[in-house]
């Protein structure tokens, strides 16, 4: 494949969909079907746009689908444009992520129009991605994130709706917005224990639960665990209630020493994240006299 040669070939296609444009304005094109030359400047515009993604010339083929989603407005083809805005926001994810939200965004205004909540539901989750990975904005990624919880609810796709909200979860706990995160595990851990299928991550989202309690104030941990033992019998038996039951009262005792080891105890077997590193330690530091590392 000759790069130049296919980019060469992209520029004189846009060049000739920017004249089918011009020439569908024209008096006489108003009498005699201007309609169709905008729609063969659409599939030129994005046959353009799919030669400069072959050069990986993001930019150019993200502006080449905006324009081509444009066009299929005027005709009044939304689900043509909304696949379009997809388009482009997919190539601009690799050169311009805050051009491809705006391109997503566009979609999703679309879909929602349509009432096609689930694929706009789909788009905010790219768009919170996004915000996570390349934007790094935490806050505008949960916000995505509940949007497209919210519309997997109302179409009843309650498993995908429970993976936004335990990332919403995972990051509001980060944010120290614990309330929100307790909300959401206890939520999706009440789901889950009534589930044959799922009863078995019910003791995760309740372990979690319970951390975040711990983070607040000991007392509340302490209520909860009771509370998810009475809810959930099985819950009792885990290593996850064992290890919170030791920490608090490692926390009585104000004994860093025991704290520590329960917790390597506990990491021996079930190796910890990264997030439940950071809660632990978050709550460790609650210890007086805190100096040494989890580890």
């Amino acid at each position: 494949m000759d790069p130049a040669g296919k980019e060469k070939e992209a520029l004189q296609l846009l060049a000739e969909a920017d004249r089918k444009v011009r020439g569908s304005q024209s008096f006489f094109a108003g009498l005699f079907g201007g309609s169709s030359r905008i729609e063969e400047a659409c599939d030129i515009y994005a046959r353009a746009a799919n030669m400069f993604k072959m050069v990986k010339n993001w930019s150019a083929a993200g502006n080449a689908f905006c324009q081509a989603a444009q066009l299929h407005l005027q005709l009044q083809s939304k689900h043509d444009a909304a696949t379009n805005f997809v388009d482009a926001g997919n190539a601009f994810k690799k050169a311009d992520p805050q051009e491809a939200i705006n391109c997503l965004i566009r979609a999703i205004e679309i879909y929602t129009d349509m009432g096609r909540f689930t694929i706009a539901a789909k788009h905010h989750i790219s768009i919170a991605e996004i915000y996570e990975t390349e934007l790094v904005d935490i806050e505008k990624a949960i916000a995505h994130y509940e949007q497209a919880a919210d519309y997997y609810k109302g179409e009843e796709s309650n498993s995908s709706a429970n993976k936004c909200l335990l990332k919403v979860a995972t990051y509001a706990a980060q944010l120290e917005q614990y309330q929100k995160a307790i909300e959401i595990y206890e939520q999706v851990g009440t789901s889950a224990m009534d589930s044959p299928l799922l009863k078995y991550s019910a003791k995760e989202y309740f372990f979690k639960a319970a951390l975040c309690h711990f983070c607040v104030d000991m007392l509340n941990a302490k209520l909860a665990i009771q509370k998810y033992e009475e809810m959930f019998p099985a819950f009792s038996d885990s290593r996850e209630c064992k290890l919170v039951k030791k920490l608090l009262d490692a926390h009585e005792e104000q004994n860093i020493d025991s704290y520590t080891d329960s917790v390597k105890e506990y990491d021996s077997i079930s190796r910890l994240d990264q997030w439940l590193t950071t809660m632990l330690l978050r709550i460790k530091k609650t210890i007086q006299g805190e100096e040494e590392d989890l580890r």
